[in-house]
């Protein structure tokens, strides 16, 4: 994909969790209390979370994301035999203090210096992003935190994708959207942003309507800015 598609781009807007902050780091550093299975415990977690969120919007039964988080931990944690209460909620903690990328404060400096809008577009819910970002020294490079409550519902639902044109005051094509997750990019794709699939973890592409016009593996590879301060 040549440069000059993405040139005209107003707004670059970013998935959360998986893309600017790792789900991981939570599990990873209550690793020694957890025990071997830490890992494996940490991948069930993050599985059962974005299941519950499709499983929610199909019922449909909306909670908000926290609650979704704190169940997916619940399922997680008996799958390994783990009880402690003290141990869930150090883990839960965490979770509102997830460790950012550390080319994610370069990336977003980047595009506020070039005047494209930058925001985050996120299933988790208002607290959960106000905390990551301010915890990863964001807020000052981010223009909007946007959540699915607003809307009521999870992604991949078109309405959450409408909530950032709305929000940004921008056309959907004027969007560059960035995520990780397969199907968030395929969603937004299908919706009509010009999207790029961040696959940080050599993952395979989904089968499903909608296709990125760039994978990159590194927020260092994103083909922007292109548009300049003075651009309308």
């Amino acid at each position: 994909m040549s440069d000059e598609s993405w040139a005209g781009k107003k707004a670059c807007v970013f998935d959360a969790y998986g893309t600017l902050f790792d789900v991981h780091s939570a599990a990873s550093k209550l690793a020694e209390r957890i025990g071997t299975n830490s890992e494996a415990l940490s991948n069930l977690w993050r599985q059962k979370q974005l299941e519950y969120t499709w499983l929610r919007a199909l019922m449909p039964a909306h909670v908000d994301f926290w609650k979704v988080t704190g169940d997916a931990l619940d399922f997680a944690m008996e799958a390994y035999g783990l009880t402690s209460e003290e141990l869930r909620d150090d883990l839960m903690d965490l979770y509102l203090r997830l460790d950012a990328y550390p080319e994610v404060p370069d990336c977003l400096t980047r595009l506020k210096e070039a005047g494209i809008k930058t925001a985050i577009l996120s299933n988790g819910e208002p607290r959960m992003l106000n905390s990551a970002v301010e915890s990863a020294g964001l807020a000052s490079l981010l223009d909007a935190n946007l959540s699915v409550e607003e809307v009521g519902v999870f992604k991949p639902h078109p309405k959450v994708y409408q909530l950032a044109v709305d929000k940004l005051e921008v056309e959907p094509s004027e969007i560059c959207f960035v995520s990780t997750n397969a199907w968030d990019a395929a969603g937004a794709a299908h919706f009509g942003f010009s999207v790029c699939w961040l696959n940080r973890f050599a993952k395979q592409w989904e089968r499903l309507p909608g296709e990125p016009k760039a994978v990159i593996h590194t927020l260092d590879e994103l083909p922007l800015p292109l548009r300049s301060e003075t651009e309308d």
